[in-house]
C-alpha cells in the first residue's frame, strides 16, 4: 500500500512510558521518528532513553485532564498517538476523565494544529456496554470520530509480552498460591495480542500506511479461554496447581472489595468485563480489519512466552531445589 500522507518527523506520544507506550516508542525510533514522550510523570520516563539515539527520545509532561498540557504536547508535532486508558480508577483519575474527556482533548488538539492522529482504544468497546471501562473507551471512539473521522482507532485484544499484567500477574501469583482464580468458570474467550505486533501496526499508521478512517481489530493467532490461558501459563513455568471456579456473584463481591486498595488485582468493572469474549468481531476479519489486513504476520503464545516467563520457571526448581 502506497503512503497515503507525508511523512511526519516529530511525533507526539500520550502514554510513552507505559506497557505499550515502551514497544511504540522503540517500533517509531527505530524507524528514525524524533519521539516526544507525554506522559504524567516524565521523571518516572528514563527507561525510554535507551530506545533511540541521544536526543531522539524526549519526555514531556502532561496530563488528559489538563486541556493546556495536551496542546502544549501537541505543539510542533507532526502526527500524535494517544495510547492512555486505565483498568481501575483511582483518585481523579477516573474513567470519563481519562477515556472519554481525554480522548476528545487529544483529537481537538490535534485537529486545531492540523496533525494526523492514531488512537488506541480495546476489543470490546461498547457504549451498551455494563462496564464502565468498555463504555467510556466506546465514547472516547466516538469523540474521535467526530472531532477528526479520519483517524485509524486501533483495537488490541488482551496483550502480552515481557511487562504485561496479565500473564505476569498470575504466573507471579502462581509462586505463592496453590491455586488459581476462574472468574465465571474460565469460559471468556480471548484472543492474546503480541505487544509488539500492536507497536508495529500503529506505526505503520504514522509511516502513513493504514487505509484512513478505519476501526483496526488486533488479536492473536490463537483463541483461547481464561482457562486455557492459565493451563498455558502452568504448562510454560512448569508449576501444578488447581484452578477454581470462581461464580461471577462471588468473583463480583470480592472484586467489590478487592476494588477499595490502591492496586487491585480485581475490581467489579473488571468482572462485568469478563463476562463478554475479547476476541477479533466476524466483521473486521471479513473486511481485512487486522493485523493480517496490515500485512502482519502475528507472533503466538507458544512463540513468546517461553522468553519472557522463563524466570518464574526457574524460580520453581530453585524453590524445589532448596526443598530436596
Amino acid at each position: 500500500m502506497t503512503d497515503i500522507h507525508p511523512t511526519p518527523r516529530l511525533v507526539t506520544v500520550f502514554g510513552g512510558s507505559g506497557f505499550l507506550g515502551r514497544h511504540v516508542v522503540r517500533a517509531l525510533a527505530r524507524r528514525g521518528y524524533l519521539v516526544r514522550a507525554a506522559v504524567r510523570r516524565p521523571d518516572l520516563a528514563g527507561h525510554l532513553q535507551p530506545l533511540g539515539n541521544v536526543g531522539q527520545i524526549h519526555a514531556m509532561q502532561a496530563n488528559l485532564r489538563v486541556r493546556w498540557s495536551v496542546d502544549r504536547a501537541v505543539d510542533g508535532a507532526d502526527h500524535v498517538v494517544n495510547l492512555v486508558g486505565i483498568l481501575f480508577e483511582s483518585g481523579r483519575q477516573r474513567f470519563s476523565a481519562v477515556q472519554d474527556f481525554g480522548a476528545r482533548a487529544v483529537a481537538e488538539a490535534a485537529r486545531a494544529a492540523g496533525t494526523r492522529l492514531t488512537h488506541v482504544s480495546a476489543i470490546g468497546a461498547d457504549a451498551e456496554s455494563e462496564a464502565i471501562y468498555a463504555r467510556t473507551k466506546a465514547q472516547g471512539e466516538a469523540a474521535v470520530r467526530e472531532t477528526l473521522p479520519d483517524t485509524a482507532i486501533i483495537r488490541p485484544s488482551i496483550m502480552f509480552g515481557p511487562e504485561d499484567d496479565f500473564f505476569n500477574k498470575f504466573a507471579n501469583m502462581a509462586r505463592i498460591s496453590p491455586a488459581l482464580p476462574l472468574i465465571g468458570g474460565g469460559v471468556t474467550k480471548f484472543q492474546p495480542v503480541y505487544v509488539g505486533d500492536v507497536a508495529e501496526a500503529i506505526a505503520r499508521d504514522v509511516d502513513g500506511k493504514l487505509a484512513p478512517g478505519r476501526t483496526w481489530e488486533l488479536g492473536g493467532p490463537d483463541v483461547l479461554t481464561f482457562r486455557e490461558c492459565m493451563e498455558k501459563l502452568l504448562e510454560i513455568i512448569d508449576r501444578r496447581r488447581i484452578l477454581v471456579s470462581i461464580p461471577w456473584s462471588v468473583a463480583s463481591l470480592q472484586g467489590k472489595m478487592l476494588g477499595m486498595l490502591p492496586n487491585p488485582l480485581l475490581t467489579e468493572d473488571q468482572v462485568r468485563l469478563l463476562k463478554s469474549d475479547n476476541v477479533v468481531s466476524q466483521a473486521a476479519m471479513e473486511e481485512g480489519r487486522t493485523l493480517e489486513g496490515i500485512g502482519i504476520r502475528p507472533l503466538s503464545l507458544d512463540a513468546m512466552l517461553p522468553t519472557f516467563l522463563w524466570r518464574y520457571k526457574i524460580a520453581g526448581q530453585y524453590s524445589r531445589d532448596r526443598i530436596a
